[in-house]
This record gives structure tokens, C-alpha cells and sequence, in this order.
């Protein structure tokens, strides 16, 4: 058994603690907005917050999560789409497919809470999820229409 608290509600989930977080999120949980890509935390499509911190649910395995971590899926991050990374994200018009957007969306989210102002150096450095349509560029774009908007980030 484990106790998750996830986006803000927590649940008791009847699961082998070596499941990756992933799988427990969008089976148990039913939250399917976050992706399974390549199940080897490389290329960040199941990106959630994990206290803040951007983490591959993928590669986590549900033991690693105490009750008292607060988990937060692309479901949970703002329940309007107002958070300012979904705003510049939609304004941008950034992903081409989608699949990927949802982690790419929990990164940087992640990143401009921790870094308000992030340089391109910056951006390179903390957004290495892989996005297979190639929107790089977009995604740099959007997060600093995001920072440069951001006023009151939260990221769980």
C-alpha cells in the first residue's frame, strides 16, 4: 500500500512498491496526462513535481515517494490551463504532435520557479526533455513570454 498526496489530494493506492510512479499515476490513479515515452528517464514526456522538483515518474519507483512529498501532474498544475507555461505555451502555439508537451510543460514550469529569469544557457541546461517534432525553438520562446509574465508561479 501507498500514500500519495497528488495534486493536493491524498490517496491510499494498492500497489508493489517497485512500480514506477509512472504507471501508478495513469493506471491507479487515472491521471493520463502523463506520458510513457521511453521508460528510461531520458526523455521526459512523464516529467511531474515531485515537491517542486521536476522528476521522470518513469524511473521513480512508487517506494521512493513518502506521504509527505507532494506529487503534481500536468492535471494538477492549474486546473484553468492559467498557469503562465500553459498560457505562453498556447499564445506560441508550441507543440507540433502534443505527446511530449505535457512534460515539457512540467520542466519548464519547474525551471522559471526556480529560476525567474532563465537565460537561454539556462533553459538549455535544465530542458533536456526530447521532443521528436523538434519544437525547441518554441519551447525557448515560452518560457520567456512565461518568466517575463510570471508573477505568482506555483509548482506544487
Amino acid at each position: 500500500m501507498a500514500r500519495l498526496t497528488i495534486n493536493g489530494t491524498t490517496r491510499d493506492i494498492d500497489v508493489d512498491p517497485d512500480t514506477p510512479l509512472l504507471w501508478v499515476l495513469r493506471e491507479q490513479a487515472g491521471l493520463t496526462g502523463t506520458k510513457y515515452g521511453c521508460g528510461i528517464a531520458q526523455c521526459g514526456s512523464c516529467t511531474v513535481h515531485i515537491d517542486g522538483v521536476a522528476t521522470r515518474a518513469c524511473a521513480t519507483p512508487v517506494s521512493a515517494v513518502v506521504p509527505e512529498q507532494k506529487i503534481v501532474t500536468i492535471e494538477g498544475l492549474s486546473p484553468d490551463g492559467s498557469h503562465p507555461v500553459q498560457k505562453a505555451w498556447a499564445t506560441l502555439d508550441v507543440p507540433q504532435c502534443g505527446y511530449c508537451q505535457a512534460g515539457m510543460i512540467m520542466a519548464a514550469a519547474s525551471l522559471i520557479a526556480q529560476n525567474p529569469n532563465p537565460s537561454d544557457a539556462d533553459i538549455d541546461a535544465e530542458m533536456t526533455n526530447i521532443c521528436r517534432c523538434g519544437t525547441y525553438n518554441r519551447v525557448r520562446a515560452a518560457i520567456k513570454l512565461a518568466a517575463s509574465q510570471n508573477t505568482t508561479t506555483t509548482n506544487g
